[in-house]
């Protein structure tokens, strides 16, 4: 059985921001090159990660159907990346 482990995992993310100035994130890209399309967002909150050390503003996003956490601070995004040990 593997115990998961996170890592605070800096990521590029595309938003659009509409006339208020509210953003929206709606895709995210690895280092690696892949895409992932924000389905929704469920939530937005200010929110320190519990997992990885550091917050900011934390979006609860639908993803391919599974909720994540993407975080907004400062200028950077990350999310709480899972790795096996």
């Amino acid at each position: 059985m593997n115990n998961a482990q996170c890592r605070k995992a800096y990521v590029s993310v595309n938003v659009d921001v509409d006339e208020e100035g509210t953003i929206h994130p709606c895709f995210i890209r690895w280092k690696n090159g892949i895409i992932f399309r924000i389905d929704k967002i469920l939530y937005k909150c200010r929110a320190s990660s519990k997992k990885v050390g550091g917050g900011g503003i934390r979006y609860t996003v639908l993803i391919r159907g599974k909720e994540s956490f993407l975080f907004h601070e400062g200028d950077k995004w990350f999310v709480e990346a899972k790795e096996s040990s």
